[in-house]
């Protein structure tokens, strides 16, 4: 068999699929991505999701494509799109879980009909045998307004019948009742019916069943009461259960359809069954019917406590799936593997495989799959289709080298490269500033121990107890640290857990620890023994050596099992709380620079040296050139452009200061007291205006006076309204004044009402005090922030790596955090603006109007053509540092990408400010790069040669537009 290599990308842009834009509008777009140099198509999920999803990542049939994106005609016609202008498709994957909130999901419905005895049982990651008796073999449902009783005597739940079904209904919910208790409402409807009469000889059929259907009434009945228990494992039940209830069913629809006598008992069956309000007693039978289920409704606050199957995260409606298990793999893929051989996907991006069992083994099911499906042998690399994986790497930490993948989706770049853009040397000032502002000093490594500490409380206390468990069965197979305590177990969990550095380790069965995962454990270890000096530290010990799978000498293979399973539990665990405690609360607490706070990101790492970017750059390019080089997501809490402008706040830090001082002076009159306290508190407020100088509009340059003052009434309503949702959100996400368990609505209403006034609609620069200060400010950042994001655009399309253009980002975005970043994007604008950028557009005129966007537009498509047509020194080529000289030589980034006898130089400003705006011309003074040797360079962005001996000037190069592309000619 022959070996296919994978496609690789030179640029991928993505698109966010939904009803609201589907593979037909997508297909309208797939001429323009060509024009604009796009390789590939990076699509969200594809497969069906939960209706009216936004994302898609609520799958609830991966063998079915989503009806509301479009018909599989449609889908082919897009495709076909695609081939005829030689892009392909990267499709979004999600192994780890399915949308289990609709019944359109048939394997969650049957577990929900069937319990333990379903057919799909083991597809889902359900614990049937729980700390709490009362749930054994069932699943608990969290899904109540409000505590099960009241919710049961205010009539809120109510059983109905549908041809040969019973079904139990909440409000738009609806759960299946297991045919097995059928009888409990059969057996009443029995009691309204005639006595059983025998038919007369000679009568015929259609007689003899209206006579007779009180009879077959009762042998349905005893059908259903003959099946399989559900709580029974043995496949011999399973399939004769699931094979005689469907039977049963039929008749029962049958028999209501043709005899309305039937349908009329259980209709008043039903209607004494759903009780009375008002008389409690009333419901005595619903509840026993309601309790005889293979599930237990419950309020949804008690999820954190009790749930008894893995999610994502904490969000009840997404249940984990076994895809470990060969059958819910090979299910689950179906249709991945058909759109694969038929070329219609040619690469995958895999969501959360930290919440895998075995990433390792998953990534290679699938490359193995692939050369099946194919008929193929894999690269000696074992990558045979191109495949990323959304994992996020901390700190030092690396992509596991054995991982059949081609890297991550690139919120590591997304972090470095912004941080080329943070000045460094304003760290100490800016903790000053933000310590003065707040009140408080926040130690960012202690702020995430204890906010992983409080989500495992209120979010996941019940994964935790379970570890606790089964780590407590571990040590019963050891008599040396028997006598440790359930209690003493679990709190070493939680403490390590909470010490951890990074999201989870990927310890493999029948492997050595990799030195990385010892390297994490230990640390974590001793961090959590530092960190409880007062306590016996000896059970943090034990839980060491178990996950450094140190087994027990004398340990049976029963015992060996359980200890590798506790392990594998943990690891899947550690991943949920690192990113709820991290990203999802400490990020919007930790508000020193809140472009800092990325998802990724370290906010106590202030700025990145263009050395360490760099080294970075070339370690990518040793590791995973071909990994996706990432700026905007529909994951970041804030879009590209917003991070840059947030990022010249480093760049001066006094007159931060004095200004974010003097805002909260004037703005003071417009919070409300609550209980002694002002709504927002002075950290929320910090966030605010670092965000409002993130979206401020801008002012044309023929335009004067307020740049508020120029929206139009619908448009400012909408800034106001995206900007108290964002910090709605961010005060909900920190959990400090309100939380999503718990809403504070005084505290809410008081936020927005002060988000309101400080962006009025009737006030102007020269009336309000406030926009007097902070237009004339947010002008400033936005141009300084402007030349920033064309930077980073520029390193991000010529970096290591396979850049992608996230929606509309080829123009300027200032989105906020989700939903804010997935509204809709004005295509025909972008076609036309880009349709406008012909060869006689001179690069000065579109800096001259770069409110207008088009400069990045610009920049970027010159770009991703010519990555295009020369691929391999992107994908193979050298990376050169260039070492810059003179008064500016902190204020450049420069290097030289090399392949065969092509070679593209890069040089783009940084710290802008120190510089002056523009950045070009005799503003550099005498700063020059230094060249191994002299040659001519043709640039990208002008019609003009550059010739050099070893050292070329910054001024004459950058002589009239701030960043520079050349080829060596």
């Amino acid at each position: 068999m022959s070996t296919i290599a994978p496609r690789i990308p030179t640029a991928t842009y993505r698109f966010q699929f939904h009803k609201g834009f589907t593979f037909n509008q997508a297909r309208a777009l797939i001429p323009y991505l060509h024009s604009l140099g796009i390789s590939d198509c990076y699509a969200s999920p594809i497969f069906q999701a939960s209706p009216g999803s936004t994302h898609g990542y609520d799958i609830v049939d991966h063998t079915r494509l989503n009806s509301e994106i479009g018909t599989e005609l449609e889908f082919v016609a897009f495709v076909n799109e695609l081939k005829k202008h030689n892009i392909g498709l990267v499709a979004d994957f999600v192994p780890n879980h399915m949308g289990v909130g609709e019944p359109t999901n048939v394997w969650w419905t049957d577990v929900l009909e069937n319990g333990p005895s379903s057919l799909a049982a083991t597809c889902f990651d359900i614990d049937w045998k729980p700390l709490k008796e009362e749930l054994k073999d069932k699943v608990l449902l969290p899904v109540l307004g409000d505590h099960y009783g009241r919710v049961l005597e205010k009539g809120e739940l109510k059983v109905s019948y549908e041809e040969g079904s019973f079904v139990l209904n909440y409000y738009q919910n609806r759960y299946p009742i297991d045919p097995r208790t059928y009888p409990l409402i059969l057996q009443s409807v029995l009691t309204k019916l005639p006595p059983s009469q025998v038919p007369a000889v000679g009568v015929s059929s259609t007689h003899r069943l209206g006579q007779d259907f009180v009879a077959e009434f009762e042998s349905i009945t005893h059908q259903f009461q003959n099946l399989p228990l559900s709580s029974s494992t043995e496949r011999k039940d399973i399939e004769h259960r699931a094979r005689e209830k469907e039977v049963a069913k039929k008749r029962l629809a049958q028999l209501t359809k043709e005899n309305p006598r039937v349908q009329e008992a259980i209709n008043d069956v039903l209607g004494q069954l759903n009780g009375k309000e008002g008389d409690s007693k009333s419901f005595d039978s619903l509840d026993q019917l309601i309790r005889a289920q293979s599930y237990r409704l419950s309020f949804w606050k008690v999820a954190a406590e009790e749930i008894n199957y893995r999610r994502f995260f904490d969000v009840n409606t997404l249940a984990a799936i076994r895809v470990e298990l060969p059958e819910v793999f090979e299910a689950a893929h179906q249709l991945v593997w058909k759109l694969i051989d038929s070329g219609a996907i040619t690469g995958l991006r895999i969501d959360h495989p930290d919440g895998l069992y075995d990433p390792k083994g998953y990534f290679q099911n699938l490359q193995k799959a692939y050369a099946r499906t194919k008929k193929s042998t894999l690269p000696e690399d074992g990558k045979g289709i191109y495949l990323l994986v959304e994992k996020i790497v901390s700190g030092d930490e690396r992509l596991p080298k054995e991982w059949a993948v081609h890297g991550t989706t690139g919120y590591e770049f997304t972090n470095e490269v912004l941080g080329v853009f943070i000045d460094k040397s304003a760290e100490s000032s800016f903790s000053d500033i933000y310590q003065q502002f707040y009140g408080k000093n926040i130690d960012f490594k202690d702020l995430v121990y204890e906010k992983k500490r409080l989500v495992m409380n209120i979010l996941f206390a019940n994964d935790v107890n379970v570890l606790g468990q089964r780590l407590n069965r571990v040590k019963e197979n050891d008599r040396r640290v028997r006598d440790f305590t359930l209690n003493a177990l679990t709190q070493a969990i939680r403490e390590v857990i909470a010490s951890f550095p990074v999201y989870r380790t990927y310890n493999t069965k029948g492997q050595e620890v990799a030195q990385s995962d010892r390297d994490v454990i230990e640390y974590s270890v001793a961090e959590a023994k530092k960190r409880n000096p007062g306590i016996d530290t000896s059970p943090f010990d034990f839980l060491k050596d178990v996950l450094l799978m140190k087994f027990s000498g004398n340990s049976s293979s029963e015992a060996k099992a359980e200890h590798e399973n506790f392990v594998f539990k943990f690891q899947q665990c550690t991943g949920p709380i690192m990113a709820k405690g991290l990203e999802d609360t400490s990020f919007y607490i930790y508000n020193r620079l809140a472009a800092l706070n990325e998802v990724g990101g370290e906010p106590n790492r202030f700025g990145v040296s263009v050395d360490e970017f760099h080294r970075i750059n070339c370690q990518r390019r040793e590791s995973h050139p071909h990994t996706m080089l990432a700026t905007s997501t529909h994951d970041t809490k804030r879009s590209e452009d917003v991070r840059t402008r947030i990022a010249v706040l480093s760049e001066m830090p006094e007159r931060w200061r004095e200004n974010v001082q003097k805002w909260s002076e004037i703005n003071r009159a417009h919070k409300t007291d609550i209980d002694g306290r002002l709504a927002p508190d002075a950290n929320e407020e910090y966030l605010l205006y670092q965000h409002l100088l993130g979206v401020w509009p801008t002012l044309t340059s023929e335009q004067t006076g307020s740049a508020l003052a120029t929206l139009s009434d619908k448009d400012h309503e909408t800034l106001v309204s995206r900007v108290q949702e964002y910090l709605l959100k961010a005060i909900k996400e920190a959990k400090v004044n309100c939380s999503w368990i718990d809403p504070h609505e005084g505290w809410i209403q008081s936020v927005r009402k002060f988000v309101s006034a400080i962006i009025p609609r009737s006030a102007t620069s020269s009336s309000d005090p406030f926009l007097q200060s902070f237009e004339p400010f947010a002008a400033d950042i936005a141009q300084a922030g402007a030349i920033n994001s064309l930077a980073q655009t520029v390193l991000k399309l010529t970096s290591p790596g396979v850049p992608d253009i996230y929606q509309g980002n080829e123009l300027w975005d200032f989105s906020l955090v989700d939903p804010d970043n997935r509204r809709p994007v004005d295509y025909d604008h972008r076609q036309k603006l880009l349709a406008g950028l012909t060869d006689d557009v001179h690069p000065a005129q579109l800096l001259l109007h770069w409110q207008d966007g088009r400069i990045k537009m610009f920049v970027t498509t010159k770009i991703l053509k010519f990555r295009r047509e020369n691929p391999r020194v992107f994908e193979s080529g050298s990376y050169q540092p260039l070492k810059a000289t003179g008064k500016f030589a902190e204020n450049v980034v420069a290097f030289v990408r090399e392949w065969a006898d092509l070679a593209v130089m890069v040089i783009v400003p940084r710290l802008s400010t120190h510089l002056g705006y523009p950045p070009v011309g005799n503003c550099w003074s005498d700063t020059a790069l230094s060249l191994e040797g002299p040659g001519s360079w043709k640039s990208l962005f002008h019609d003009k040669n550059v010739g050099v001996q070893t050292e070329l000037k910054i001024s004459s190069l950058l002589e009239d537009f701030p960043v520079a592309v050349l080829v060596r000619i």
